[in-house]
């Protein structure tokens, strides 16, 4: 599009706007859209695993029997039988929470603008992984937090350093507003916390009252190692309803990312104020892409494909664990996820990782610098890689031109 000259919105727009900046992923899924280019960079599931015969037919019972109701507006919360079918779903994942604790969104990023537009004011303290999910970042931005950033390695969040720090704001008269964690195949490191630091993240959360949003987009993603409880089941679990943890999971992993329908589990009077800002936002999610979702589930589509994502993910994780080993210098460190969609590189400080993606750019390989994942500023020597995309014959290449880009 070709460039306009100033216009009256220009000069009138507020502080938080003229702040914003594009992602740096998005402008990368630019790239990676040419021919030939392999691409490890966006965080997307694997086209060849969408179920479209099966939303097919679900789009055609639902039309053909519910479409009166489902072309209508429709209640804020969400389309009552999927808030029904989502609640036994919870309990699976052990997580009791009846019908009326549970808000639909239009998919997890909505849900995080909402907790951010009834949470946080200009300067308050806002906690979150370092690095973190640069999606999160970006929704939390324009309310102006301060963002403290908490370290991580191979086995999550340290929790004892979290400890350290709400010791030292309490010291200060200083409550941060929450905790922002992906507790389980971290978006970007792959990482998952173990179940003795999220027994000890819980009992912070207890002796700091400290609020916790838990966002689980790839917990049914696992390939190996012992299931864990969500944050939030033991939350539950210890006040027989949800107190400190806020949940949050989406279809998008499961289904098709393009159906935007995730939900949110939390205390009933966060809910109450999250539906009403989510009234001013959109009324309501979609209740078609709602009652297509709904009647996929009923039909039992996801205990039939969940196993299927899980054998191709697994197989392209494997294949990217093995073409690394395969294919990397010495010095370069990588986590080895049990699940989810990404692992995560740690090359030497001497290796500038912005010079690096475009000589890997100019080899059709493409990957996310750390440094976007970062609250404030560092990852100058990591990067993400995404397995779910690519199929496994293009992920050994992509690695062995990656390689190739990094010698020096």
């Amino acid at each position: 599009m070709q460039g306009q000259a100033n216009t009256p919105w220009d000069t009138r727009l507020n502080s938080s706007a003229r702040a914003l900046k594009g992602s740096a992923i998005r402008e990368l899924l630019k790239i990676t859209e040419q021919p030939g280019v392999i691409s490890f960079a966006g965080g997307l599931p694997a086209p060849a695993c969408f179920p479209a015969e099966e939303i097919a037919l679900a789009t055609e019972r639902v039309l053909a029997h519910e479409a009166t109701r489902v072309l209508q507006y429709g209640p804020t919360e969400g389309f009552p039988p999927l808030r029904e079918f989502l609640a036994a779903l919870m309990a699976t994942r052990g997580i009791e929470a009846p019908t009326e604790r549970i808000l639909i969104s239009s998919g997890s990023q909505q849900a995080l603008d909402m907790i951010a537009k009834v949470m946080i004011d200009p300067g308050d303290v806002v906690l979150v992984e370092d690095p973190t999910y640069v999606g999160a970042l970006q929704a939390f931005r324009p309310y102006q937090p301060r963002f403290v950033a908490l370290p991580m390695d191979e086995h999550g969040l340290q929790v004892d350093t979290l400890e350290a720090m709400l010791a030292d704001l309490a010291a200060g008269g200083i409550a941060p507003k929450f905790l922002y964690t992906v507790p389980t195949f971290q978006n970007p490191t792959g990482v998952t916390l173990t179940r003795a630091r999220r027994a000890a993240l819980l009992e912070l959360a207890e002796r700091y009252d400290l609020p916790i949003v838990e966002d689980d987009p790839y917990g049914e993603l696992r390939y190996s190692g012992e299931p864990l409880p969500p944050l939030a089941a033991l939350d539950i679990a210890r006040h027989g309803q949800p107190r400190h943890v806020l949940y949050l999971s989406t279809f998008s992993k499961l289904l098709a990312p393009s159906l935007r329908v995730g939900w949110m589990v939390g205390p009933d009077e966060l809910l109450h104020k999250l539906a009403l800002v989510k009234q001013g936002m959109d009324l309501h999610t979609g209740s078609l892409v709602q009652a297509i979702a709904f009647e996929s589930c009923r039909d039992g589509l996801l205990e039939r494909h969940t196993p299927r994502i899980r054998a191709v993910y697994h197989e392209r994780r494997d294949a990217m664990l093995a073409a690394l080993a395969r294919e990397m210098p010495a010095d370069i460190r990588w986590t080895t996820p049990e699940g989810g969609m990404f692992l995560w590189l740690t090359v030497p400080d001497e290796l500038n990782v912005r010079a690096l993606l475009e000589r890997a750019i100019a080899r059709q390989v493409a990957f996310v610098p750390g440094d976007a994942f970062f609250a404030n500023g560092g990852g100058a020597n990591s990067l993400r890689l995404n397995f779910s995309h690519p199929s496994a014959e293009r992920i050994a290449e992509g690695v062995a031109r990656l390689a190739a880009a990094i010698e020096r």
